[in-house]
């Protein structure tokens, strides 16, 4: 697969002209798990300005998933028997990674930034194994997903998944661990070696102390004792006194408010823009800059920073289109979107089982720097998992209901061509909706056309605006073979290099 470099060179001022296909599939691409052909048409001609409020007011008007039952249970809510507790948190999770899913799939922007932050603020699963921290855990990725991010950060360091990951829980005032202390500096808000000392971990880590009033991992919530807290002198970023947990927060904003927003504005421009912030072609560097004023400008508000993004035409450039590679999930939820398929629960425990084998382990990334992204996601293992998996999510949406395919193809082509007889009306709308830099070459779209088209008809099975002097015996909304034919460009599709992108 070409990789791509970022050349691109527009500026953050706003792009005013009004959106076209591409550039709308581009943004609900990025800013969620794609979207449906009426989705997509609804939007067209509007405004970057007017479509990306919407989409921002939309989440942050968007409730958290509503707690499950279960949601502050604790050992004495499970039978006595291991076993058969150990039964029981396993379908509570797996229910909850159904639901949560299932709005990665409904939300767009809110549950694209809980699912972009679960890989910044990484805790694994299989560590905590307790459905009400998985709740609590989520629960705070939603609520402060398009929030205030010095909030995010005092917050999402006291949940129980948080604690027990990295040994908050066992952070003791005369024997402090740095665990949490280190990460909060290195992966949540400076960047490795960026603005802090080693003194500074240590320091950070006796005022971090005290939150250590715990039972068993999984079952009892963590509280704070005061008598394992370390009272004693701290100096932190150059700053000393008696600090405790929310001095730390406090003191890290104000020390160091340039360098933390200058990250985590490198990290969304590189999660929504483009993977490569460094190309000395492009002009990235100067549009994170900008981002990054904004942010400290709005006090760490991370709304304004993506309402200046989304609307930029740096994000809108053609250099920005299709340059980044689907994760697994982005491969099977924008699939589903796109098509506009009926889903089922089976589906969905498809798509998280296929993410899993293809490296995307739902709520747990392999080790405390998340998934590293983009480029790791294609090798010679996964590209060809991904191919079959993507087959298999395909013919089963085929299985179910034949006809459904003859149905995308018109929504594709539109009201206009519906009743085409013209096969490369069909291929070229299909290509532009799943692709989002159509295909390379024009061999590569001739060669779409031949799977598409019927071997061993007459000369003039299609219409004549394909083949002169053709009688348009084909025709897009009454020819049995349609289905079949839609079927077969989308099983050839999901195998060109460019469906991988975004």
């Amino acid at each position: 697969m070409e990789y791509f470099v970022n050349c691109n060179t527009a500026p953050l001022s706003p792009y005013t002209a009004p959106l076209d296909r591409s550039r709308v599939q581009h943004l609900f691409r990025r800013a969620g798990f794609s979207a449906s052909v009426q989705t997509v048409d609804q939007a067209v001609g509007q405004s970057a300005d007017a479509l990306v409020d919407s989409l921002i007011g939309a989440a942050q008007n968007l409730l958290p998933q509503p707690a499950p039952a279960w949601a502050t249970w604790n050992r004495d809510n499970y039978p006595e028997d291991d076993d058969l507790a150990r039964q029981t948190i396993r379908a509570q999770q797996e229910t909850w990674a159904l639901e949560y899913t299932r709005g990665l799939l409904n939300n767009n922007l809110r549950d694209r930034l809980s699912f972009f932050w679960s890989n910044h603020f990484v805790t694994e699963l299989d560590f905590y194994d307790s459905p009400a921290f998985l709740y609590e855990y989520t629960n705070c990725l939603q609520r402060n997903a398009l929030g205030n991010f010095k909030t995010f950060v005092s917050e999402i360091g006291l949940t129980n998944a948080m604690l027990f990951y990295l040994d908050g829980a066992y952070n003791n005032g005369d024997n402090p661990n740095e665990n949490y202390a280190r990460e909060l500096y290195e992966l949540f808000t400076l960047g490795e070696g960026n603005g802090y000392t080693e003194a500074d971990v240590v320091e950070t880590s006796r005022a971090l102390s005290g939150y250590t009033e715990r039972g068993e991992v999984r079952w009892t919530p963590v509280t704070f004792d005061p008598t394992t807290f370390d009272s004693g002198t701290k100096t932190i970023l150059g700053q000393t006194g008696n600090w405790g947990y929310d001095d730390v927060i406090d003191i890290l904003f104000q020390q160091r408010a340039a360098e933390i927003s200058r990250f985590i504005c490198q990290k969304l421009y590189e999660f929504f823009v483009h993977p490569d912030s460094d190309d000395d072609e492009g002009n990235a560097q100067t549009i994170i800059s900008g981002m990054a004023n904004t942010f400290q400008a709005n006090n760490f508000e991370i709304a304004p920073v993506l309402a200046e993004l989304f609307k930029s035409q740096h994000f809108f450039d053609e250099d920005a289109i299709g340059v980044i590679i689907k994760s697994p999930f982005d491969l099977f939820l924008n699939f589903i979107n796109e098509s506009g398929f009926p889903y089922t629960d089976t589906t969905l425990s498809f798509a998280m089982e296929s993410s899993r084998l293809l490296g995307q382990n739902l709520f747990d990334p392999f080790d405390v720097a998340g998934w590293q992204r983009d480029r790791t996601w294609i090798n010679t293992n996964f590209i060809i998992g991904r191919w079959l998996t993507s087959e298999v999510l395909i013919q089963g949406f085929f299985q179910e209901n034949p006809e459904q395919f003859r149905t995308l193809a018109m929504e594709a082509v539109g009201p206009a061509e519906s009743n085409t007889s013209n096969p490369e009306t069909v291929v070229r709308a299909l290509v532009d909706k799943f692709l989002p830099k159509g295909l390379l070459t024009p061999q590569d779209f001739e060669n779409a056309m031949s799977v598409f088209k019927i071997e061993d008809v007459p000369e003039n099975y299609y219409g004549s605006d394909y083949i002169p002097g053709g009688l348009g015996i084909w025709m897009l909304t009454v020819s049995m073979e349609v289905p079949q034919q839609v079927f077969l460009l989308l099983m050839h599709l999901a195998r060109q290099p460019e469906f991988q992108l975004k």
